[in-house]
């Protein structure tokens, strides 16, 4: 096998500063089989074809048989054209010389042409890719099989040389950042890197590295949010360190880090998903463990800023959460902090209503896309609600608290915390535990199904639920 470590034909390589850093080892097999594919070869119809579908061409040849295309093919690797099938008229075929044989594919469209998931412009792409991949396949299909088994992305002497490195180079950035805010200058970092080759991008692969082993990093577990992604010019996988083949979706990237992976490696990739801020395009509607490890924090921003400001000058005020702010002004906090993050004025300044606040609390709680207390736990939750035995109801809750994701609980946990001090505050406030739990059960928790009849008939379990665990903060966290 040919090795190249060549990191700019990747698109993706580790940094662009060769002083800093080593590049590491991209593996060109892959890379060289695409460049050796057989290209597409059209066999156009020498006259008009009647009832030609108006998305096809030339290499469209009307009704014919799988021999009459055969023959058309004439033995040529890479040669196509399209036919409609005799036994079933409306139906079409892709019919693609290949390994000395015919293969025929039924062919749709939908806006796009496709045979399988990946879905193209024109038949020329399709055809393209396709060839691009039975080669690589038959050739490499052993070598493809084994890509997994000695990845780069924890090979000893390189990720630990990288964490290293990185660790180093972050907290110099780190101090100059510190130093630049005092005099208000951008620091010789941001601008050296910007200079560099790559822009000012640091790869997700030397991220993961340099978090890992940040002694200030929250260190919860989180799965990296694979889609699929079609990449612009020659990608190498950051897990295997192979060739991304194909002309479309090639591959993965991880939506909250950047990480590029095969489909295949994406599966062995460990659950260490460091979320990078400038691809979080907003606070509400976040994944909770996402925004908390983008911000490198314990807890949501949003719920230190909100509870300290609520502390500060509200625990006095009667309905507190109870009684709702104004909706366009709740709006324009949820606005302020999707705009300015943990920057964002919520003083009396600006909202003197502390409801406005409380209100924007509860909305980022209602907004999650996973509950704080998760579609996994809920049903764990109801059922310890359920048992008639205080004390074995409290050890119930207990062991399910221990269920939920480390961000979350964590959240809960400060929430908690604070909900016990408006109930300390109940003879001005006039809110104690069972009326919290009214108003956060169905904020904090909802049914894995969208059931309007289950949330109904859950809706006390929930807000007795909620009433236990700000009663036994103290014993539960």
């Amino acid at each position: 096998m040919a090795a190249s470590s060549n990191s700019s034909l990747s698109g993706s390589s580790v940094s662009s500063d060769a002083e800093e850093y080593q590049p590491p080892i991209w593996k060109s097999y892959l890379y060289q089989l695409q460049q050796e594919a057989p290209r597409p070869k059209r066999i156009i119809c020498p006259g008009e074809v009647e009832n030609r579908p108006k998305y096809y061409g030339r290499e469209f040849h009307g009704i014919i048989s799988r021999e009459q295309a055969d023959e058309l093919l004439g033995g040529v690797e890479g040669a196509y054209i399209l036919r409609e099938s005799q036994r079933q008229p409306g139906c079409y075929t892709l019919a693609l010389r290949f390994g000395n044989q015919t293969l025929n594919y039924r062919l749709f469209y939908d806006g796009k042409h496709f045979v399988g998931e990946k879905r193209f412009e024109s038949i020329h792409d399709l055809v393209t890719d396709g060839l691009i991949t039975l080669y690589i396949e038959t050739k490499a299909s052993e070598y493809i099989s084994k890509m997994t088994t000695n990845p780069i992305y924890e090979h000893i002497g390189y990720a630990t040389l990288l964490r290293e490195k990185v660790s180093r180079r972050l907290s110099r950035s780190k101090n100059e950042a510190r130093k630049a805010s005092v005099t208000g200058e951008e620091h010789p970092t941001v601008e050296k890197v910007r200079g560099t080759r790559g822009g000012d991008r640091i790869s997700s692969l030397v991220r993961r590295a340099a978090l890992t082993h940040n002694d200030n990093h929250f260190n919860y577990e989180k799965t990296h949010n694979f889609k699929v992604h079609t990449f612009r010019g020659p990608h190498w996988c950051e897990y295997c360190a192979n060739f991304m083949w194909g002309l479309i979706a090639q591959g993965v990237r991880c939506s909250d880090c950047g990480l590029n992976v095969h489909k295949q490696c994406s599966k062995h990739v460990p659950n260490d998903c460091q979320p990078d801020l400038k691809r979080i395009k907003k606070v509400y509607c976040c994944d909770l463990t996402t925004l908390v490890k983008a911000h490198n924090a314990q807890r949501p921003m949003v719920v230190d800023i909100c509870i300290r400001e609520i502390e500060a000058r509200g625990l006095k005020s009667e309905g507190l959460y109870r009684v709702s702010g104004f909706t366009e002004h709740i709006e324009d906090v949820k606005m302020a902090f999707d705009r300015d993050g943990e920057k964002v004025d919520i003083s009396a300044n600006l909202y003197p209503d502390i409801n406005i606040i409380t209100g924007a609390l509860k909305l980022y709680f209602r907004d999650l896309p996973i509950p704080v207390i998760t579609y996994d736990t809920y049903s764990k939750f109801i059922e310890a609600a359920k048992i008639a035995n205080a004390d074995e109801r409290l050890e119930a809750v207990h062991e399910v608290l221990m269920l939920l994701p480390p961000a979350h609980y964590e959240t809960l946990r400060y929430l908690m915390i604070h909900l016990k001090k408006v109930t300390m505050n109940e003879k001005d406030n006039f809110m104690n535990a069972e009326n919290l739990g009214i108003v956060f059960g169905p904020t904090l928790m909802r049914p894995p199904e969208d059931s309007m009849l289950t949330t109904l008939h859950d809706m006390r379990y929930q807000k007795l639920i909620v009433q236990i665990l700000i009663e036994n903060e103290d014993v539960l966290f």
